[in-house]
């Protein structure tokens, strides 16, 4: 066993990323106050080819230090906007047929591990502020909520987090069992 540098990998080069097949999922970061976790979504979004990031309200953007110092590059290939609110861009993305769902707890969540995706669908996937969550005004505009199960005794994961796990199950199901 020996582990594998970088240029072993065989990953794309950065003028070929634009042009490779995306999973077909948006994400909207809604409010999101931590340039550092705005760096780690665009590195995490990069890893499993997402469609794009939209970055709403007060989430900064790029090129903003903290989200530079944790995106590592990213910034420079994944496909980003900028809305002012979240609202805009949830009924945006409606207009253009995907599927809204927030990944926050609610009355009606679905347990990750038992939510499947279709693959002709495309999705949204809408990650609220490190507070607050996400925006309760989007409600009207969502076709659901999907919430990771936990069992410690804290309520939530860190968005960023949060992201990584829920992109992962996307991607497993969208990407890798399709192949």
């Amino acid at each position: 066993m020996k582990f594998l540098k970088t240029d072993e990998l065989n990953r794309p080069q950065i003028s070929d990323y634009a042009g490779l097949k995306k999973m077909p999922v948006v994400v909207v970061l809604d409010n999101i106050r931590s340039g550092l976790n705005v760096g780690s979504f665009f590195r995490t979004a990069d890893s499993f080819m997402v469609e794009r990031l939209i970055l709403c309200g007060i989430t900064a953007s790029p090129p903003e230090k903290e989200i530079l110092k944790s995106a590592l590059g990213a910034t420079e290939s994944v496909t980003w906007e900028y809305f002012s609110n979240s609202e805009d861009a949830i009924l945006q993305l409606k207009s253009e047929g995907y599927s809204i769902f927030a990944v926050e707890q609610s009355d009606v969540s679905v347990s990750l591990h038992n939510f499947e995706t279709v693959s002709e669908k495309k999705y949204v996937l809408v990650f609220g502020n490190e507070v607050k969550g996400v925006d309760p005004n989007l409600i009207p505009h969502l076709d659901g909520t999907i919430e990771i199960p936990q069992s410690g005794i804290k309520h939530s994961l860190n968005v960023s987090v949060c992201a990584g796990i829920v992109l992962w199950s996307f991607y497993e199901q969208l990407v890798l069992n399709t192949k």
